[in-house]
C-alpha cells in the first residue's frame, strides 16, 4: 500500500512539473516570435492614413500581438487610436490623405461618433483630403464620413439613414416567470432604471427625457450633415422619413448622400487618380502610427487617466473596462505626487455604478485637485456616478451628444425565493443572534421595517449626491434639486443649465488643462498603464474555464443563476444611468 501511495504521489508530481516546464516553454516560445516579429514601421512620403470603421468601437483598445501569432480576430477601433493617429496625420508631411474604410461600429455612442467627425473635420484644416468608402453605410459611419471630401459607395450598396430610436428591454414578465421579484428603492421621478425590473413599459417621465435627449442628439447630427453634404436639414428629415436606405445606390448620388459609385476593388486607382500619384500609396494604419514613438515636446507632463466602465468597489476581473474605486484612488494619488505632471485631465466614460465607490473617487479627485488642475473630459456617457465624480473637477469639457446628469440614486435587491425553493428546489433554514442578521439574503423578502430603513438609506445618499454637485458646480442646492431627480441630459442641455462648462472633445479638455496649469511645452501621458498580454491570457483562460464548469452543470438555469448573482452582488446603492442606452 505505501509503495503504491509512493508511486502514485511520483507520478502526480512528475506530470505537475512536466506542465509547468511545457507552460514555461510554450511562454518563453511565444514570447521570443513576439519580439522578433515585431518591428516599428515608418512613414514613407504620400503615404495614407487608412482609418477602418468596422467592429466594436472602444474607448481605448489595447493591441493584442498575441492574436495576430494565433490568427485570431477580434475586430475592434479604439477611439484613443484614431483620435490620436487623425491628429498626428495632419501634422506630418509624409501622409497626404485620410481614407476611411466604412462598415458598421457596434457600441458607438453618438457622442463617440462625433469626436471622430469633429477631430476629421479639424484635420481638413491641413489642407489634405479625407475620402470615404462603403459597400454599406451604417448610420453612425455615414454621420462620421459625411466630413470626407469625397463619399464614395458601391454601386450594389446602401446607405442607412432613419433616424434614432431607443428600445429598453423590459423584464418584469421573465422574472415572474422564473420567480423572481426586485424589490427597488429610489429617489427621482426620472431615476427609471430600476424600470425594467418593475414594469412593462416606460414611465411618461422617462419616456419624456429619452424623447428629449433623442431629439438634441439627432439635431445634432443632421445639422453636421446638412452643413457638409450641402443638404437642407428638412430634407435630411424627409429622407429618414421615407426611409431612404432602401433605395438604389444610385438614388444615394442623385440625393447628394454619396459622390460617386465604385467598386472597392476600383478604389487604389481612384486615389492615385485623386490625389495625382504616379505610384500606390503606402497605407498606414492608427496601429501602426501608435507603435512610432513621438517627439517630447518637454519635461513637463499633462496626465490623461481613462475611466470608463461600471463603477465598482473592487475590480471583478483584470478587465480594464471597470472603473474599480481602490485602484482609481491610488492612482489618482500617484498622479497627485508626481512633480513631473502638471495637470490631470480625466476622461469619464461611463454611466455610473455604486454610489459608494463614486464617493471615494469623488474625494480623490477633491484631493488631486488641491494639487494641480483637473478638467474632466466626457466621453460617449458621463452620467449618475460617472457624473458624481465629474462634479469634483475644476473644469468640464463635454461633446454636445454626451449624455450625463442623471443626478439620482437608486438601489434593487432581488428576492429570489420562489425561485430558490419552488424551481431549483432548495430550502434554507437560518440559526442567527439577532433579527436583522440575515439582512439583504435572496432566501426570503424585506419586512416593511426594513423597506422602511432602505428606503431612508437611499434618501440620505440621494441628498449628499446633491451636495456633491451643488458645491463642485457652485450652484444653489435648490436649482441642483431641480435638475436632478434622475434626469438625464445631453452635452448640449447640460452646458445650458450649468452641469458642464464647455462643449468640445478631448483635445479641448488638454487645452484647458495646459492654459490652467500655465504651461505650453509639454508631452501626454495615459493612465492606467495597460496589463501586458499574457496577464489577460491567463485570466481570459482562467475565467473561460469556470464558466464553462458552470454552464454544463447548471444546463439551462445557468444564465437565469448569472443574472441574479450578478444583481445580489452589486452595492445595494447605485447612482447609474436608467440603463444603457440602445440608441441606433
Amino acid at each position: 500500500m505505501k509503495e503504491f501511495i509512493k508511486n502514485t504521489l511520483a507520478a502526480t508530481l512528475g506530470t505537475l512539473i512536466g506542465i509547468l516546464f511545457l507552460s514555461f516553454c510554450g511562454i518563453l516560445l511565444i514570447s521570443i516570435l513576439l519580439i522578433s516579429g515585431s518591428s516599428v514601421p515608418s512613414i514613407k512620403s504620400n503615404s495614407i492614413l487608412k482609418i477602418e470603421l468596422n467592429g466594436a468601437l472602444e474607448e481605448r483598445v489595447q493591441d493584442s500581438p498575441l492574436n495576430d501569432l494565433l490568427g485570431e480576430d477580434y475586430p475592434s477601433v479604439g477611439l484613443d487610436q484614431t483620435l490620436s493617429s487623425i491628429y498626428r496625420a495632419a501634422q506630418d508631411p509624409n501622409i497626404k490623405a485620410i481614407y476611411l474604410d466604412a462598415g458598421a461600429l457596434t457600441q458607438a455612442t453618438p457622442a463617440m461618433a462625433e469626436e471622430i467627425r469633429v477631430a476629421l473635420t479639424d484635420f481638413k484644416k491641413s489642407g489634405k483630403p479625407i475620402i470615404s468608402y462603403g459597400d454599406n453605410y451604417s448610420q453612425t459611419t455615414y454621420y462620421i464620413c459625411s466630413a470626407a471630401d469625397q463619399v464614395v459607395l458601391n454601386p450594389s450598396g446602401q446607405i442607412s439613414w432613419q433616424g434614432l430610436v431607443s428600445e429598453p428591454i423590459f423584464y418584469k414578465d421573465l422574472l415572474q416567470r422564473i420567480g423572481v421579484k426586485m424589490q427597488v428603492f429610489r429617489v427621482g421621478s426620472y431615476k427609471s432604471a430600476v424600470e425594467p425590473f418593475t414594469s412593462t413599459e416606460m414611465s411618461p417621465a422617462n419616456r419624456e427625457q429619452i424623447q428629449s435627449y433623442l431629439n438634441s442628439i439627432w439635431n445634432n447630427m443632421i445639422q453636421a450633415v446638412a452643413e457638409s453634404r450641402h443638404i437642407n436639414k428638412d430634407t435630411l428629415n424627409r429622407y429618414a422619413d421615407e426611409f431612404l436606405s432602401l433605395a438604389p445606390a444610385t438614388e444615394m448620388v442623385n440625393k447628394h448622400l454619396a459622390d460617386t459609385l465604385l467598386y472597392r476593388e476600383d478604389m487604389k486607382e481612384y486615389l492615385k487618380e485623386k490625389l495625382k500619384l504616379s505610384n500606390s500609396p503606402q497605407i498606414i494604419t492608427p496601429s501602426d502610427l501608435a507603435q512610432i514613438p513621438q517627439k517630447q515636446s518637454g519635461a513637463e507632463k499633462i496626465a490623461v487617466y481613462y475611466a470608463f466602465g461600471d463603477i465598482v468597489d473592487n475590480p471583478s476581473s483584470m478587465n480594464m473596462s471597470e472603473i474599480a474605486s481602490k485602484q482609481v484612488c491610488r492612482d489618482l494619488a500617484e498622479l497627485a505626487d508626481d512633480s513631473q505632471i502638471k495637470a490631470v485631465v480625466i476622461r469619464i466614460n461611463s454611466g455610473g455604478g455604486s454610489a459608494y465607490a463614486s464617493e471615494q473617487i469623488w474625494h480623490s479627485i477633491q484631493k488631486l485637485k488641491s494639487k494641480k488642475p483637473v478638467i474632466i473630459s466626457m466621453g460617449g456617457m458621463a452620467a449618475s456616478g460617472g457624473y458624481y465624480m465629474a462634479c469634483a473637477g475644476n473644469e468640464i469639457v463635454a461633446l454636445p451628444s454626451t449624455l450625463t446628469g442623471s443626478i439620482g440614486i437608486f438601489g434593487m435587491i432581488p428576492d429570489a425565493s420562489n425561485l430558490l425553493k419552488e424551481k431549483l428546489g432548495l430550502n434554507f433554514d437560518a440559526v442567527q443572534t439577532n433579527r436583522h442578521a440575515d439582512f439583504g439574503t435572496m432566501s426570503r423578502p424585506f419586512n416593511p421595517e426594513e423597506t422602511a430603513l432602505m428606503q431612508r438609506y437611499i434618501e440620505s445618499g440621494y441628498r449628499l449626491f446633491l451636495k456633491r454637485v451643488s458645491d463642485g458646480r457652485n450652484l444653489p442646492l435648490q436649482q441642483t434639486g431641480k435638475l436632478a431627480e434622475g434626469r438625464v441630459w445631453t452635452g448640449e442641455q447640460a452646458l445650458k443649465n450649468g452641469l458642464v462648462d464647455q462643449k468640445g472633445t478631448l483635445q479641448t479638455a488638454l487645452e484647458r488643462a495646459a492654459k490652467k496649469a500655465g504651461i505650453t511645452d509639454y508631452s501626454v501621458t495615459t493612465y492606467p498603464k495597460p496589463q501586458k498580454w499574457y496577464e489577460s491570457l491567463l485570466q481570459d483562460k482562467q475565467t473561460d474555464y469556470i464558466q464553462s464548469a458552470l454552464k454544463s452543470t447548471l444546463g439551462n438555469y445557468y444564465e437565469y443563476i448569472q443574472f441574479i448573482s450578478k444583481m445580489n452582488s452589486m452595492d445595494p446603492i447605485q447612482a447609474r444611468m436608467p440603463y444603457e442606452p440602445n440608441i441606433n
